[in-house]
């Protein structure tokens, strides 16, 4: 997909470390390193701090694996484990190409605020089908923004927030750092779950719950 929304008020340090996130990532499921613990600017759902299980997903808005995650396995997910508290579920920003538009739309979603975070992601997430019918992505990711209550001019304030951008930079680093080197990418108590279905997810969790 060709990159169709720049900004030019994105820092260049912060467009260097997007590519470099893009020259690790993959957009399938990966193994290796693990990735456990708080870490600021965490976004969760579910069990609080502190839950004796809590399961991490890096994820991109314009991965295709994630978009596909968010749709088919989520839901159910959510119901199983989320909604009744069992675990702590943390979402954590990691921008695959075009890393732009990624950034871009994680960067709207915080501005629309924590309780309406997670509808922003996933509406954007929902959008790519729109993407490669040939609608630009400004425009979903815009239309995202208002319908969670951003007019236009805070939308561009909050795509060129420097302060914003840098936070998103060291979250960014602090993913590679974990080992995390493609999308979705879950963690249940820090050990690397391969298997994204929800199966697979719960054979772990389930594992850990029982502990």
């Amino acid at each position: 997909m060709a990159s169709t929304f720049k900004y030019a008020a994105m820092s260049r340090r912060a467009a260097l470390s997007a590519a470099a996130l893009a020259s690790m990532a993959v957009l399938a499921g990966c193994s290796g390193g693990g990735a456990g613990g708080e870490v600021a600017g965490d976004m969760a759902q579910g069990a609080p701090e502190g839950a004796k299980v809590t399961v991490v997903e890096y994820a991109s808005i314009t991965c295709g694996h994630c978009a596909v995650w968010n749709e088919e396995v989520y839901p159910e997910f959510k119901k199983k484990y989320v909604d009744n508290n069992k675990v702590r579920f943390v979402f954590r920003e990691f921008p695959t190409p075009p890393q732009d538009i990624a950034v871009a739309g994680f960067l709207i979603a915080r501005c629309a605020g924590p309780d309406k975070y997670f509808d922003v992601v996933h509406d954007i997430m929902a959008s790519q089908k729109e993407w490669l019918a040939g609608v630009a992505p400004r425009t979903t990711l815009f239309r995202a923004g208002q319908a969670a209550g951003l007019s236009e001019q805070q939308i561009n304030d909050c795509i060129r927030d420097k302060a914003a951008i840098e936070a998103m930079e060291k979250r960014i680093q602090a993913g590679i750092s974990a080992g995390v080197n493609g999308t979705p990418y879950f963690t249940v108590n820090g050990v690397n779950v391969a298997d994204s279905s929800l199966s697979g997810l719960s054979e772990a969790i389930d594992a850990a719950l029982a502990k």
